[in-house]
């Protein structure tokens, strides 16, 4: 905006333009930014790090199974200096452990194919080639720990190979270790469709979606989220086709996310994401004396509330809370104001107003937020991080298939690397 067009504008206009620059930034506490763009407090305001005032104390839980155990017992009394004989009886005063690993180093198996001259006939008999030496060289531990370290642990090509060579003193060229994380992924692709057939079944879907780096241009990693099957996907696009390919005619009942657009009419039902809202209401309350967004927020927070205990409350009386919260709702989005950010509020919520409730018809199955998913897309943003995206579009299709199984086997409680492992032995 220009020196003449400031000139035309009113002083009304003026004043409400020099109020909208003064608004504070946004931060993760009142939009969805990440907590890594906020700006840091200030030393002398910042909290001191360390154990609150109050809390418990933890220690290390003893082994129930240690390798060794080791009595330590005095030979010698302290006040006499009389001798203290073995078969004396004792008692235990106190215990510790020493934890250790073991020096690693591989394991190199060499395989001779010999050949014997047979004594009667003369012929010569070869031995036929064994199954450990066909393909790669590398074992399926190998390629477990090199996937679990390039997926879960964020380590770039240079930076796996170093680990590698330090911790086990194995030498692995990047191209080498490209061929080995691609015969790996290629095992993921069964679990994938497995849970993609779960996904299609499911009555509750939760979705989202971040940016990442594929091939040196801007693409998304995609996850969708039901009670028993994790679907992560890399799509060039951020748009609706990547739902409708993913649940292929598959109508939920439920459909969980934020209000992009994208996002929207993919289930019989929808549940709007009210993390979202509380944060946009966050900011306006935070910059606008308007008492609309301060009525939002106390809101909002019966939501919650009535959230937590959804599944312990008859179906009655879910109703009547249900009807006041609707009336409460009414009074809100009707209440006049001038203030831009709560004119903006009293519409995007009256949008989205057949969405904010929907959980409390679906006890103990349907969430208020969409927080499952963003934890779960987490991992990605910190791998976006660390290593600046993928080179290649099958390294992204790949990561996404190992983090479906992962992920997928998690809702029942195996481990990563066990089910890294177990895929690809």
């Amino acid at each position: 905006m220009g020196r003449s067009d400031l000139e035309r504008l009113s002083r009304e206009e003026l004043i409400e333009l020099v109020l909208r620059l003064q608004r504070p930034q946004k931060t993760s506490r009142t939009s969805s930014k990440p907590p890594s763009t906020d700006r840091k407090e200030r030393r002398e305001q910042a909290k001191p790090g360390g154990a609150k005032p109050g809390h418990e104390g933890h220690s290390r839980v003893l082994s129930e199974d240690p390798d060794a155990v080791v009595d330590h017992r005095p030979d010698r009394c302290a006040c006499c200096g009389g001798a203290l004989h073995g078969d004396l009886p004792a008692e235990v005063v106190s215990v510790s452990e020493r934890i250790e690993l073991p020096a690693v180093a591989p394991v190199v198996t060499r395989h001779r194919r010999l050949a014997v001259q047979c004594p009667s006939c003369g012929g010569r008999g070869v031995a036929p080639v064994p199954q450990a030496a066909r393909g790669t060289p590398f074992g399926p531990r190998l390629h477990a720990v090199a996937t679990y370290l390039k997926t879960f642990q964020a380590l770039s090509y240079e930076r796996l190979q170093a680990a590698l060579s330090d911790l086990f003193g194995l030498t692995l060229s990047q191209g080498g270790l490209m061929n080995l994380l691609r015969r790996a992924q290629a095992r993921f692709r069964p679990g994938r469709e497995a849970a993609v057939a779960k996904l299609r079944r499911a009555e509750v879907v939760a979705s989202d979606e971040t940016g990442v780096r594929i091939e040196g241009s801007n693409s998304y990693h995609w996850v969708f989220h039901s009670t028993d099957a994790v679907v992560h996907t890399a799509s060039p696009t951020r748009g609706a086709v990547v739902v409708r390919e993913m649940m292929d005619g598959h109508r939920p009942a439920v459909w969980i996310s934020d209000r992009y657009t994208a996002q929207q009419g993919h289930g019989v039902r929808h549940q709007t994401c009210l993390a979202h809202l509380a944060r946009d209401v966050a900011y306006a309350v935070e910059v606008s004396a308007d008492p609309v967004p301060l009525r939002l927020q106390f809101w909002l927070q019966a939501v919650f509330a009535l959230a937590e205990r959804v599944t312990d409350l008859a179906a009655s009386t879910l109703a009547a809370k249900r009807r006041a919260l609707e009336r409460r709702l009414s009074d809100i989005l009707s209440a006049p104001s001038r203030c831009d950010l709560t004119y903006e509020l009293q519409a995007r919520i009256g949008r989205a107003r057949d969405q904010l409730l929907v959980f409390l018809d679906h006890p103990g199955t349907v969430a208020v937020t969409n927080n499952g998913c963003e934890r779960l897309l987490r991992p990605a943003v910190v791998q976006r991080k660390m290593t600046n995206g993928y080179r290649a579009m099958w390294a992204a299709t790949g990561e996404a298939d190992i983090r479906t199984v992962v992920d997928t086997a998690r809702l029942s409680g195996a481990s990563p690397f066990a089910t890294i492992l177990a895929t690809v032995a």
